[in-house]
């Protein structure tokens, strides 16, 4: 059994049929006794939205340190649930875990 991690960008994830195949592709290419952890990025431009979005609330939100990292983790959490549900839903378990959970 192998431990494989895999990474993906926001492109690869930018819309809902990018996650589908994201899914597929990683299940027709793993051995069926393989491990895999998916690293994935917010989908699209959601990273440049929510940094646009905290600029119209504060004139310089990167002074918010941990509140920037907060908003920035969002992205995530939405491509991660949507990569699990895409996974379950082609016979695959699989759950999505934040950095602190992992």
């Amino acid at each position: 059994m192998s431990l494989i991690v895999k990474k993906f960008g926001g492109s690869s994830v930018a819309t809902p049929e990018k996650i589908k195949n994201v899914a597929k592709r990683i299940l027709r290419e793993k051995a069926p006794d393989d491990r895999i952890v998916m690293v994935v990025s917010a989908m699209g431009d959601t990273t440049d939205d929510l940094i646009a979005l905290a600029g119209e609330v504060v004139e310089s939100p990167y002074q918010y340190t941990r509140e920037m990292d907060m908003l920035m983790t969002t992205g995530e959490q939405v491509s991660i649930a949507l990569l699990a549900m895409a996974f379950r839903a082609l016979g695959q378990p699989a759950i999505s875990l934040t950095g602190g959970m992992a």
